[in-house]
């Protein structure tokens, strides 16, 4: 279980999240929903423990997210997509991913082109030479190879094409279903988020101000008043 504990965390003395509280459960999906500057970008990066002015606590299945220590969080099972073009530029794609499971023997390449047969494809070109959704697959498979318990996405749809979206959001629905990973996704594309999820909370501001099924807040009349 991933908790947060009422957290707030900002940058340079300016404050982001305010006394923020919520856990996710083993296996759950869950959206995050919020406006540019809402602070989702900067929840994500306090659950891996990259943003150093933080209060409160983090947790994933009991042990504490220590700020700073990224490398150490992230290693317990939590795999993180952060939005943009996270990719070894000058490296081919099957190095990519190669080297995202050096320290998991049991992940294989072979499995990623099946979710994504585009990277079967580009599997010896380099990344740098993709195009900008390409890329961003790209760095969702080499997150999938570290075998993640939970996986952490932030707007993973930046930049692909609507057919393309499609695939991946199905991709993350055949993960969640059939491996149990936990996933939690942050996005602006509210449609096609919640039918892959269960549960959505909505930051406005800082602060959750929505957090129930997904249901729930699709038939929410005054929606677009949350955010």
């Amino acid at each position: 279980m991933l908790i947060f504990s009422a957290v707030s965390a900002g940058y340079g003395g300016v404050p982001v999240l305010k006394d923020i509280s919520f856990s996710v459960a083993d296996g759950e999906a869950v959206a995050i929903f919020g406006h540019n500057g809402a602070g989702k970008t900067t929840l994500m990066r306090c659950a891996v423990g990259d943003v150093a002015e933080m209060t409160g606590t983090v947790s994933y299945r009991g042990d504490a997210i220590v700020p700073g220590a990224v490398f150490r969080n992230t290693r317990r099972g939590i795999g993180f997509v952060p939005q943009g073009h996270n990719v070894f530029r000058e490296l081919s794609v099957r190095q990519n991913l190669t080297i995202s499971g050096l320290h998991h023997p049991e992940s294989k390449v072979e499995d990623i082109y099946k979710l994504f047969p585009i990277l079967l494809e580009r599997g010896g070109q380099a990344a740098g030479s993709l195009s900008g959704g390409q890329q961003q697959i790209l760095a969702l498979g080499m997150a999938l190879m570290t075998k993640p318990t939970i996986l952490l996405l932030d707007e993973p749809s930046t930049g692909l094409a609507p057919i393309i979206v499609r695939d991946v959001m199905a991709s993350l629905t055949k993960i969640n279903r059939e491996t149990g990973t936990t996933v939690v996704i942050v996005e602006q594309n509210i449609p096609a988020t919640l039918a892959i999820v269960s549960r959505a909370i909505v930051v406005k501001s800082g602060r959750v101000v929505f957090d129930g099924p997904s249901k729930e807040l699709e038939r929410k009349e005054d929606l677009w008043g949350l955010f």
